[in-house]
């Protein structure tokens, strides 16, 4: 009989010590949550992300702004021969032809070799701007299309501008045509006169 009520006693005692460990476990998760939490008891992931689910990712646009319209004198340039090792920018001019201010997010080469330069605040309505891009031909052979892609407020989002260049392999390299190169150089083109595309 003393052998029953022992068991049974150290029974109890488990059980009892069981449930204040879970209780300690929950005052800790309500000690991490909301006012409102804590008087529920709900118990609250404190590693569950608290960032708002409507605001945009870097680089991306809210897509709560109100919409603009934009019109580009050109998307596409073409800078036709260049030899290996050229670094050649053109310069894309456009207008914010909506009633919103225009807000580029975000303006991203499809590669290293193409960083554009992009306004970083606002465009008012009817105002013009531009965006530059430069294209570093190193390590660049033949024929070469590129991409840059612009996140902003506007209908359709995302724009896409394109620069194109036929590059002459530097001498010695593998596919280094009948003629030679000389690399390093800098040119510049500047943009297209008003009304020419």
């Amino acid at each position: 009989m003393k052998k029953g009520i022992l068991s049974t006693l150290t029974l109890a005692f488990v059980l009892v010590a069981m449930v204040a460990c879970n209780q300690a476990e929950g005052d800790k998760a309500a000690g991490n949550a909301s006012p409102a939490d804590a008087k529920t008891g709900t118990a609250v992931d404190a590693t569950a992300n608290t960032a708002n689910p409507a605001t945009p990712a870097e680089g991306e646009v809210d897509p709560n702004l109100p919409k603009t319209t934009v019109e580009f004198a050109e998307m596409e340039h073409d800078f036709g021969k260049i030899n290996e090792g050229d670094k050649v920018s053109h310069v894309f001019k456009f207008k914010n032809t909506g009633k919103e201010p225009l807000i580029i997010a975000s303006a991203k080469g499809s590669c290293g070799c193409t960083v554009p330069e992009y306004p970083k605040e606002p465009i008012a309505p009817g105002a013009e701007s531009q965006i530059l891009v430069e294209f570093n031909s190193k390590g660049k052979k033949n024929m070469q299309t590129k991409t840059v892609t612009i996140n902003a407020n506007t209908d359709p989002n995302p724009m896409r501008l394109t620069i194109k260049a036929d590059v002459t392999p530097a001498p010695g390299s593998e596919t280094e045509g009948a003629q030679g190169a000389q690399g390093g150089q800098l040119k510049v083109n500047p943009p297209a006169p008003a009304g020419k595309k």
